[in-house]
């Protein structure tokens, strides 16, 4: 070090996290205030069974979480001409969404094509993609009835179900799709 700039300069750099590490050794150790944790610190609301349930819609691939309600193949082709052929194709051969019909024996090839019929593994599980996340626009804007009829017009145009189909809460865990096997399952306690 030929002058006194680079002995500051190291000096500086090592005071930094220094003083970082004062600071969070200080934080930490004053104990949080145990009637204030318990009260919330008075921010917000406490939350009760009805409002926790509208954000508790996930349905499980069992068939766990899917609500009341029923939809038929014909509802479905009708809500699909409205809300989903903008995007996915008059019959869901794709378009500006992806394709959700078709594809089936493409998994192995260079060009896999992942529609409902080739890929999805649980009819359960499209139920809840539908529902939290379509339309695209104006996602959980469906009633259950509404992802049930879209549910069995997309397996139906699939060829999973046929047209004379009417899926609910018991009838759609005992579909099973076309790659049900193709995926390993989760080796964890609870999960399917």
């Amino acid at each position: 070090m030929r002058d006194g700039r680079s002995r500051h300069g190291f000096v500086r750099v090592a005071l930094v996290p220094l003083l970082a590490l004062t600071a969070l050794a200080a934080c930490s150790s004053i104990a949080p205030d145990v009637q204030s944790v318990a009260a919330g610190h008075g921010i917000g609301t406490p939350l009760g069974e009805r409002e926790l349930a509208a954000w508790n819609i996930d349905v499980a691939p069992d068939g766990q979480g899917l609500p009341a309600g029923s939809g038929d193949v014909a509802t479905g082709a009708r809500l699909f001409a409205a809300k989903c052929a903008m995007c996915h194709g008059a019959l869901g051969e794709g378009g500006l969404g992806d394709p959700l019909v078709g594809g089936r024996g493409t998994l192995a090839s260079a060009k896999p094509k992942r529609t409902v019929g080739s890929y999805w593994p649980y009819a359960t599980t499209l139920f809840d993609y539908i529902r939290r996340a379509m339309p695209y626009n104006a996602p959980e804007s469906l009633s259950a009835d509404d992802v049930y009829a879209l549910s069995a017009f997309l397996l139906n145009q699939n060829g999973i179900v046929p047209a004379e189909t009417r899926l609910d809460a018991a009838s759609l865990p005992l579909v099973v799709m076309p790659n049900r096997n193709g995926f390993v399952a989760d080796p964890r306690p609870g999960r399917l």
